[in-house]
């Protein structure tokens, strides 16, 4: 017979009295700020009884989301402490000779049984794609309708926890969490400062909202003379390009910022953003046998990012046979580690086949890989092209986005064409640079000669360079206001 207090003292400290103030310590060193996935988690918690899911890359602060709910569940919403339990299945004692797994986690859901019959019990289980057959554990229960409130988390490096999961479908409520956006960033970077700066932020991010729901619409019946985004404050607009050279260089994985010099944030990233993914997760989940050659494959993409990369020609360069890219690009998708668009077709109908475009899902993966620190600041050429990665991941982030391609016809070119409904488009063009006149915006005249389109959107570099635009009927908006419309 298990004692549950015992198994879970270590990483429920607040269940026993004899380890409270190990619980005070741990909570004294959880950040104050919470990203706002948070609020979505503690809402699903209370009034969701699906399971919820918390997925994402390594490092990205999962775990330190939990723990923030727990400690919003004891202090701030006056559950119980011995209700919650958490628990993580990298725990190195279920690897004991004499600890039974299965037996274990009977034990555990009886107990959380027990609690739900006289009130809430919640509980949070971390890395769960460590425990085999985790998924039949929780969908036995669930079905038989125990009264517990259940968290998961996992890598989304790990196949095995995404293909685990889709046999809970229905049961799971998904959140899926990717490193710090920009806005997110820029948040913490303003936690605890002025709160006018925070409440003017917050005006900016609900007129993106506003914004969604005009691009949900058929483009034909929007007023697009009621296009309105606030202009930044002189204050916030140094406070955000500060913020953005630093998120160019370090990223949105929040540990890497607590390391002093730029070599130790390099081999922090590449070991485990990029060298764990895919020489220990990747060989675990699908008995993959030529890491080498997928990282050889991926380090050639983001040589690349923005830029149309033909298959075909790349698989010669490197040696990799096309069936075995074929394989490689799913993999770095759903783990997090490369995004693509692809060329913009009349067809419904989409395919992998000819050139497409790739993105670092952040940028920090990036300069992690091939070795570049702030030296990449002052280079135009490089700016550029990230720019264009940052606007889409952002992109990426619009709630009911349905697909993001690109546009080259006839030697003209659109950056983005964003899919908000079947055939309708908005179109996303980044100049970022100091000559964004009409002639520059070729592309997306052709584009809107030929499709039913949302006024375009030009990102740009200059604050002043902001606003409508008459010949073309473009909408400029500068990058630093972009990135903090969406979330």
């Amino acid at each position: 017979m298990f004692d549950i207090s015992k198994v879970a003292r270590s990483y429920s400290p607040w269940i026993d009295a004899s380890t409270a103030a190990e619980w005070e310590r741990v909570k004294d060193q959880l950040p104050g700020f919470r990203r706002p996935v948070f609020f979505d988690l503690l809402n699903d918690v209370q009034s969701n009884q699906q399971i919820v899911s918390v997925a994402g890359p390594r490092r990205v602060g999962k775990s330190t989301l939990l723990r923030q709910l727990v400690k919003e569940l004891i202090d701030e919403r006056g559950i119980d402490a011995e209700r919650i339990i958490y628990y993580s299945f990298d725990d190195p004692a279920l690897y004991r000779s004499d600890l039974n797994g299965d037996a274990m986690i009977e034990a555990l859901m009886e107990h959380m049984a027990e609690l739900g019959k006289t009130g809430p019990a919640f509980l949070l289980l971390d890395e769960i794609q460590t425990l085999d057959r985790w998924e039949l554990y929780l969908k036995k229960y669930y079905d038989l309708q125990y009264p517990i409130r259940i968290v998961i988390s996992g890598s989304a490096s790990s196949l095995i926890f995404k293909k685990s999961r889709e046999s809970l479908l229905g049961r799971v409520k998904d959140h899926h969490v990717l490193p710090f956006s920009f806005r997110e960033f820029l948040l913490w970077k303003l936690y605890d400062k002025d709160d006018s700066l925070l409440e003017e932020l917050a005006e900016i991010h609900h007129s993106g909202g506003r914004l969604r729901g005009m691009f949900a619409k058929d483009p034909r019946y929007v007023d697009t003379t009621s296009v309105s985004i606030p202009k930044m404050s002189d204050e916030l607009w140094q406070h955000a390009a500060a913020a953005l050279s630093d998120y160019i260089v370090d990223g949105g994985f929040p540990e890497v910022w607590e390391f002093k010099t730029q070599e130790e944030k390099i081999n922090y990233l590449f070991d485990n953003q990029v060298k764990k993914v895919i020489t220990e997760d990747l060989v675990l989940a699908v008995e993959f046998r030529k890491p080498e050659q997928l990282k050889t494959f991926y380090i050639s993409l983001l040589e690349r990012p923005g830029r149309e990369v033909s298959m075909t020609k790349l698989s010669q360069e490197l040696g990799i046979s096309s069936q075995q890219i074929d394989k490689y690009l799913p993999l770095l998708e759903m783990t997090d580690l490369i995004r693509c668009a692809g060329k913009f077709r009349k067809s419904a109908v989409r395919v992998r086949k000819g050139s497409q475009k790739y993105y670092p899902v952040d940028l920090a993966l990036r300069n992690a890989v091939l070795r570049l620190g702030d030296e990449i600041l002052d280079e135009p050429d490089t700016m550029g092209l990230y720019a264009e990665t940052l606007v889409f991941n952002a992109l990426k982030r619009w709630h009911g986005v349905l697909q993001i391609d690109y546009f080259r016809e006839s030697q003209k070119e659109v950056d983005f064409i964003v899919h908000t409904r079947p055939s309708f488009y908005l179109a996303v063009e980044v100049k970022y640079a100091t000559n964004t006149g009409a002639g520059q915006l070729k592309g997306l005249a052709a584009f809107l000669n030929s499709y039913d389109c949302h006024l375009p959107i030009v990102v740009t570099r200059e604050k002043h360079d902001f606003g409508r635009e008459g010949e073309g009927n473009y909408f400029r908006v500068p990058l630093l206001l972009f990135l903090l419309l969406f979330d």
